[in-house]
């Protein structure tokens, strides 16, 4: 990097600071900071929830995978992201945004008090933060490690100056700083992803190897098979599944932007527009990725460097710095998105049942305690990010594919088949069963089982096996047992429902203790 590379990254990261400044007069009260209010447009909440997805992750990890077995990464990452959120579209988009709009709540997990209870609430509040924490500390670690490539620094301090930046403006802004930060983040991607896509052509070119005569080379043999090595059939169908969870409010921050929206409607045409770039943005994204045989010789046995060493080769100064701010301006999308989602859940769902003074806090105190925990929450995860590539997580890619999604499942399933009529029978007692069976599922397959294995438990199990096993149980469990009690029917009504008979259906739902003032009845 140059001094004119360095003016782009600075002046990027002054952007952000002033959009998070000019985003600060648009927060009033909890319900802007969260879910801005429910008057966010439906295009800027597509485009948010398709950049918030995104993280340093794909141009390390996943460009490791290009590197490594070539279109599988597409195959198996975002195409299944893609379909995902399209069958969300109709499945979850509108139901989440109702969680606003008729249940009137702020978080994403404030709604499993009535259709539960209390300690399913609870127990998916604080394991979701937990495992949020590991998450985006993979995140950091994932912008340090590029960071440290083309600037020499170490990878803490580049924890450091990353997260410090989106503590900044996320934590002024709130959501809409969040969601404009992600439209400007998304175009410096557009510009940033074609430079990178034309100097790989051109570099091809210059070696006399066409667009389409580079699957031919020997360095690519192989590559364009789109399952191959670890990742096949049942990874992918996994890895469907998971994401169809995930990448629809699962992860909590994804489920924000649908709330964000005006209506059911509005958050399903979101939805679509987020599925449609899901499905070809990253084409344009990955295929530098798959030339990158081609072009360099990767360090690390991972090939999670092939990347930045690609950029730094092929870009001149100015273009370079551009990729470099598209790099952060990936993860920062996806950290601020997170760390606002955990704010929420904390300030909405915990607060209230750790102090009793919390469930009589005004709009201004309930604002101030949200950015607090947004603070905390980004220094959690960036000193858990100080940890990745110990033994205990391992690497990044390990983090991301076999912790999140491995764990993610368990926490998801309650909440988001919660939403649907169908699973009206399963209460408390199917809810509890699977997430905790789903965990101990978890840490069987990837422990005790992985290590008695010559040659391990397969990565495809290791992360559809607890996922599954939850499926099962809060599907059985509630049917053995059903729980679906007048009030809790109540719940899933207005969630499945329009109309404006709000008053009518909130006197069905009595307000319980423990939680946040205005849960569950209309304010």
């Amino acid at each position: 990097m140059n001094s004119l590379d360095w003016a782009v990254l600075i002046g990027y990261f002054g952007v952000m600071v002033a959009i998070g400044v000019w985003s600060h007069k648009r927060v009033d009260n909890v319900s802007d900071f969260f879910t801005a209010g429910g008057k966010m447009p439906w295009w800027l909440s597509g485009i948010s929830h398709h950049m918030s997805g995104y993280s340093a992750v794909m141009f390390t990890g996943y460009a490791g995978i290009a590197y490594t077995y070539g279109v599988t990464s597409f195959v198996t990452w975002s195409f299944p992201i893609a379909l995902g959120i399209a069958i969300g579209s109709k499945l979850f988009a509108p139901r989440i945004n109702r969680l606003r709009s008729r249940l009137h709540v702020a978080s994403p997990l404030e709604y499993l008090k009535n259709r539960y209870d209390l300690k399913t609430q609870q127990a998916l509040a604080w394991s979701g933060m937990l495992l949020k924490i590991v998450d985006v500390g993979a995140k950091w670690a994932a912008i340090a490690t590029l960071l440290s490539v083309f600037t020499g620094i170490s990878l803490n301090q580049g924890i450091l100056i990353t997260g410090t930046i989106t503590a900044v403006y996320c934590t002024i802004g709130g959501l809409w700083a969040d969601a404009l930060t992600e439209l400007g983040q998304f175009v410096i991607q557009l510009l940033a992803g074609i430079a990178m896509f034309v100097a790989v052509i051109m570099e091809l070119n210059d070696k006399g190897i066409g667009f389409l005569g580079a699957w031919d080379e020997p360095e690519l043999q192989g590559h364009g098979e789109p399952l191959v090595g670890p990742y096949g059939t049942v990874f992918l169908l996994a890895f469907l599944f998971i994401k169809l969870f995930e990448y629809n409010g699962g992860m909590l921050n994804q489920a924000q932007r649908y709330m964000a929206t005006s209506s059911a409607y509005q958050a399903e045409r979101s939805a679509r527009l987020s599925a449609i770039l899901w499905l070809v943005w990253p084409l344009v994204l990955f295929f530098p990725m798959w030339m990158s045989p081609l072009l360099v010789e990767s360090q690390k046995p991972d090939g999670s460097d092939s990347y930045g060493l690609m950029t730094e080769q092929l870009l001149p100064h100015g273009l370079l710095g551009l990729v470099i701010v598209g790099f952060f301006s990936h993860t920062m999308a996806m950290c601020s998105s997170d760390a606002n989602a955990i704010a929420a859940v904390f300030t909405r769902d915990c607060a209230p049942v750790l102090w009793r003074r919390a469930r009589a806090w005004s709009e201004g105190q309930g604002l101030r305690v949200a950015r607090v925990t947004t603070v905390v929450f980004l220094g959690l995860s960036m000193a858990a990010a100080t940890q990745v590539n110990s033994p205990t997580f391992g690497d990044i890619i390990t983090v991301v594919i076999k912790w999140v999604a491995g764990l993610m499942g368990p926490m998801a399933i309650p909440m988001m088949l919660g939403l649907l009529r169908p699973f009206r029978r399963s209460g408390p007692t199917a809810a509890l069963t699977s997430w905790a069976v789903g965990l101990f599922a978890f840490w069987l397959v990837n422990y005790p089982i992985h290590w008695n294995i010559d040659g391990g438990v397969p990565l495809q199990y290791q992360v559809s096996i607890p996922l599954a096993v939850s499926l099962v149980l809060y599907v059985v469990v509630g049917y053995l047992k059903p729980e679906d009690t007048p009030e809790r029917l109540a719940i899933i009504e207005r969630i499945n429902t329009d109309g404006d008979d709000d008053a009518g259906a909130a006197a069905a739902i009595p307000a319980q203790q423990g939680g946040a003032p205005g849960v569950g009845v209309k304010d």
